[in-house]
Order: structure tokens, then C-alpha cells, then sequence
């Protein structure tokens, strides 16, 4: 319990340091602090889902926000090295396609599933629930606070783009915008 205080406070600063701060890449960082620090707490929740769940949506949304704050287009990508950057992903894309081979080949068959949980669900789901879409009884009945947790999780991104991003939208009618701002 001690750890989740620490988080909250770790958390709680970064946040007042993302809006206290002049320069927007520097906010961006600080609010990518935070979502760590949420990851974080989750897995010390024992949500392992909810925060992998937080941490590819938080790594999502700094990119994009990293992207949107910087100006001009990045060095690596302009300069002209395109033999280098095409191998890279080539690269990439070629131990992404070996991963995705290998994770599809130990998949249990269809059906049968591997976990004693999901065993549960397929038989005694529908007598359960009463629904006829598993999927949906199991997100909705079985794990509604996962569910209602990863929303959140998504919202929060969501509010939390939208906050950075509409800065310059919330102008009064005659203030002159300076460009560096736009």
C-alpha cells in the first residue's frame, strides 16, 4: 500500500509539473510520466491487462503528441539516408512477421482453449449470463471492471490529447497568436 502512495504523489507531480510548464514538448513528457506511473500502479493492482492496456494506449498518444509538438520533420527521416531507414524497416517489419509466425503456431486450437477460465466462459456462459455472444457476456458480465477500467484508461488519453492539442484554439478574438505557438 505504502507504493501506491508514492505512485499518487509521483503522479500528482508530474501532473502539476505537465501544466505549470511553458514548453509543450516538455508537458507532453511530464503527462507520459504520469501514464507510466498509472501502468505502474495498475500491475501493483494486480490488472496486468488494464495497465498494458494503458501503456500501449500512453505510448500511442506521446508519439502522436511528440509528432504533433515538433515542427518540423524529424532528422532521421529527411536526411536522405533512405538505403539505412528502408533496411531498418525492413528489419522491423521482417522480426515483427518471424514473431507473429511463432505466437500463431503455439495458439491452442480452435475451441479448446488452454485456460481453465476461458473453458468456463465457452460452457457455462450463455446459462450464466443468458447471452448468445460470448464475447459480449465476458466483457460486459464476467469482466465489467476491466472493461469499465480500460475505458477510462482511453478516455483519459482522449481528454488528455485534447487538452494539449486545442492550447492555441482557446485564443481570444483579438490576441495575436506568435508562431512559435502554432
Amino acid at each position: 500500500m505504502f507504493e501506491l502512495y508514492i505512485l499518487l504523489i509521483f503522479m500528482i507531480v508530474g501532473a502539476i509539473v505537465a501544466v505549470e510548464l511553458k514548453d509543450l514538448l516538455s508537458s507532453v513528457i511530464a503527462v507520459g510520466a504520469v501514464g507510466l506511473g498509472l501502468s505502474i500502479t495498475f500491475i501493483i493492482l494486480k490488472a496486468p491487462d488494464v495497465a498494458i492496456t494503458q501503456l500501449v494506449v500512453e505510448i500511442l498518444c506521446l508519439i502522436i503528441l511528440i509528432r504533433a509538438t515538433l515542427k518540423k520533420d524529424l532528422p532521421f527521416s529527411t536526411s536522405g539516408r533512405w538505403l539505412l531507414n528502408t533496411s531498418i524497416i525492413l528489419g522491423f517489419v521482417s522480426l515483427f512477421l518471424f514473431a507473429a509466425y511463432k505466437a500463431i503456431g503455439d495458439l491452442p486450437r480452435f475451441g479448446y482453449p488452454i485456460m481453465r477460465v476461458a473453458d468456463t466462459y465457452l460452457k457455462q456462459g450463455l446459462a450464466k449470463t443468458g447471452a448468445t455472444n460470448i464475447v459480449a457476456s465476458v466483457i460486459l458480465d464476467y469482466r465489467a471492471y476491466d472493461t469499465l477500467g480500460e475505458a477510462t484508461v482511453l478516455f483519459t488519453a482522449v481528454i488528455g490529447v485534447l487538452t494539449l492539442v486545442r492550447r492555441v484554439g482557446r485564443k481570444k478574438i483579438n490576441e495575436k497568436v506568435d508562431p512559435e505557438d502554432e
